[in-house]
């Protein structure tokens, strides 16, 4: 590979550049990366041999039809997705500054996604737009949705287990993410490799609340598994709490994934291997149907659950 001299890159490469090798790493197709960006394959053609140019060295390997990324080719995909959102944020901060959003956007959230998406939309959302205020109220769906169909919040974000269309409300799936069962780092099944589910019911769980959807879908994916739900519980939607509870008792419980692996690169948790499929593993938002067109601040709240929603 050829070096480099400083800030080559930044004088030669072009957002055209950089939309290409970024869908390159998504499409591997020179057809359907000219499709997704509407020019034709021959000028996705030139762009990558224009890349190759510049950087000195091949980005792509042929393989039949398929075009896989070299060493070099991904690095630069991964700063181009870097640099295109970054450009898309500050194209979004600008409209909604210049828009004026205020206002208040009323949330209610289950505990198991609010950790995992609202800080990064909640922050995108006032940069954006410093004047509008946020409520956010934590709860499970069966006491949250009375609230969003009397109007009391403009938002519900929850998991759902047998989604169903409901009457005068929109919804979205908003992320995809399996729930673990996890367990403090001293608990005695910790450091066991194998661990069967009649073996780990016989320990105390902490558990979504008895009435709630989510306790519901937990005592179905007990019995698909031909176990008994275990009758040692402790109910409780804080996330603090648990986390307190998991390091100083012998209980298990279930995070979602990505906090999990936070929690578990701190030294706090382990994630027990037991199978958990794709239990609740979707997460929803739901709003009343218009909502959108009469509220700016929700509107814009919206767009960043996307932005976050995009960036996984």
């Amino acid at each position: 590979m050829a070096n480099l001299q400083r800030g080559t890159l930044s004088r030669q490469l072009t957002l055209r550049h950089l939309r290409v090798i970024h869908g390159l790493a998504e499409h591997r197709l020179v057809a359907r990366v000219s499709a997704a960006l509407n020019v034709t394959q021959p000028a996705v053609s030139k762009q990558i041999a224009e890349l190759e140019e510049i950087v000195g060295t091949p980005i792509i390997r042929r393989e039949r039809n398929r075009l896989h990324l070299t060493p070099v080719g991904l690095r630069l995909a991964d700063h181009a997705r870097q640099v295109l959102n970054q450009l898309d944020r500050a194209e979004f901060d600008l409209q909604a500054m210049a828009s004026g959003v205020a206002g208040t956007v009323n949330i209610g959230v289950v505990s198991s996604v609010a950790p995992i998406v609202l800080p990064q939309a909640i922050t995108l959302f006032k940069n954006a737009a410093p004047n509008a205020s946020l409520s956010i109220t934590e709860g499970h769906f069966v006491s949250l949705y009375p609230r969003l169909d009397a109007g009391q919040f403009d938002l519900l974000i929850a998991r759902t287990w047998q989604p169903q269309d409901l009457e005068g409300i929109d919804q979205t799936v908003l992320l995809t993410e399996p729930l673990v069962v996890i367990a403090g780092r001293n608990h005695p099944l910790a450091k066991m490799e194998q661990i069967d589910w009649t073996e780990a019911v016989g320990w105390p769980w902490i558990l979504p609340q008895p009435d709630s959807v989510a306790r519901r879908a937990v005592d179905a994916m007990f019995a698909e598994r031909g176990v008994t739900p275990p009758g040692n519980t402790i109910s409780s939607l804080s996330l603090s709490l648990n986390l307190e509870l998991l390091q100083q008792m012998p209980t298990l419980g279930m995070f979602p994934q990505s906090l999990a692996k936070a929690h578990v690169a701190r030294g706090d948790l382990v994630v027990l291997p037991l199978d958990t499929g794709d239990f609740l593993s979707e997460a929803r938002c739901f709003w009343k149907t218009g909502a959108p067109q009469n509220n700016s601040a929700f509107a814009l709240f919206m767009q960043c659950l996307s932005q976050v929603s995009e960036r996984g």
